[in-house]
């Protein structure tokens, strides 16, 4: 079944080829068709705007924006088929040249980070001043972003945080990692000097080392993480 068939086109969108000339080709995606007029109404009296597509799903989004091609794709967080953000994931999958500015009535920092993560150019409040409006969608179709250092930071904080959670050995040696693997084993300090031709004392000290790093007060609790860590690799 052709899916574009019972996907109504929006009234006053120009899905054609052909237009806008060199305006900034302008996709909306929000479930309100007032919102979605609203800013239609904003945008098309700009001579340097075209409204190529408004959709109110992520369905619909899908179907009408590749071939309609915008520049910018100005898209609302919450719709009632998914979300705005995993909609930016997908169009840039089969759009990535389209800029996504993420426009939503609710401030989170979760969401916001979302958005950046999933590759949107902007994140903008529905409070916005449609002059402000005007020139984010500006901004993103030059190719600049409108996400602040801070922003950046926060996203980066956000994957050490993540990557510290998925490796919890992040902060240890080689050495130390040998270690804990033959404690682990049920090794003694004496067997593991022998086994890695150390000094005893040396590997009491990278013992002592590691469980500080770890966080850990005794031997038996990097003996049970070493252990599953050992049984939840593949193989």
């Amino acid at each position: 079944m052709d899916t574009t068939d019972d996907v109504p086109e929006a009234p006053g969108t120009t899905d054609g080829l052909d237009a806008g000339g060199d305006a900034t080709r302008i996709a909306l995606v929000d479930d309100h068709e007032v919102v979605r007029r609203g800013i239609a109404d904003l945008l098309e009296d700009e001579s340097d705007f075209t409204i190529v597509a408004e959709v109110g799903t992520v369905r619909e989004a899908l179907v009408r924006l590749p071939p309609a091609r915008p520049d910018v794709a100005v898209l609302d967080v919450r719709l009632p088929d998914g979300n705005g953000i995993e909609l930016c994931r997908d169009l840039l999958s089969v759009l990535p040249s389209v800029r996504c500015l993420v426009l939503t009535s609710f401030s989170d920092d979760e969401a916001l980070l979302d958005a950046v993560m999933a590759g949107a150019s902007g994140y903008v409040l529905k409070q916005v001043l449609g002059s402000d409006l005007r020139s984010a969608i500006r901004e993103v179709a030059a190719g600049r972003s409108l996400l602040d250092s801070s922003t950046t930071t926060a996203v980066l904080e956000r994957q050490r945080r993540k990557h510290a959670q998925d490796d919890p050995l992040r902060g240890l040696t080689e050495q130390e990692r040998a270690v804990l693997e033959l404690i682990g084993a049920g090794m003694t300090n004496r067997q593991i000097a022998e086994r890695m031709f150390l000094a005893e004392k040396t590997v009491k000290n990278y013992v002592s080392q590691l469980l500080s790093k770890l966080g850990m007060q005794r031997r038996t609790q990097a003996a049970v993480l070493a252990t599953e860590l050992r049984q939840s690799r593949p193989g």
